[in-house]
């Protein structure tokens, strides 16, 4: 079993976090940044750091809204997978409701500047998703 990136795809960024060679614990790595829904160029260099790291599989966080609906954030997610399953990654689509919200509060009670939070939030959220999809397959899926 190689290695898993997760991914928290925003609009402008995407946080990037990777698991240990064990796939038990996610840890952040990076943040990409692209223009403002320029989705082309994010995806180029995910493929980049895939291929530098040496990665075929993903977890991708799925946003939906609180009622379990996908919108269209959703939807550029859902085409986003299908884009990477073409180039032969493999792609688990993951819940990511309330990761955001999540890493912020951790961020917080680690008395975290709002300054370097704004930084680092995507990439927290990113290990949030990856962390929760590797503790369900730790759990037997």
């Amino acid at each position: 079993m190689g290695r898993i990136i997760g991914l928290d795809l925003g609009s402008k960024t995407c946080g990037v976090a990777i698991s240990d060679k064990s796939c038990f614990i996610a840890r952040s790595l990076t943040t990409i940044r692209f223009e403002s829904d320029d989705y082309d160029d994010c995806f180029d260099q995910i493929l980049a750091l895939l291929d530098k790291e040496g990665i075929h599989e993903v977890v991708l966080g799925l946003p939906k809204h609180m009622n379990g609906d996908i919108g269209i954030r959703g939807q550029l997610s859902q085409d986003f997978a299908r884009e990477l399953e073409y180039e032969g990654i493999k792609v688990h689509l993951w819940d990511e409701r309330l990761t955001t919200v999540s890493a912020e509060r951790l961020l917080i009670s680690g008395d975290v500047s709002r300054k370097k939070r704004k930084k680092i939030i995507d990439q927290m959220a990113a290990v949030q998703i990856l962390q929760s999809y590797l503790d369900r397959q730790k759990n037997g899926g």
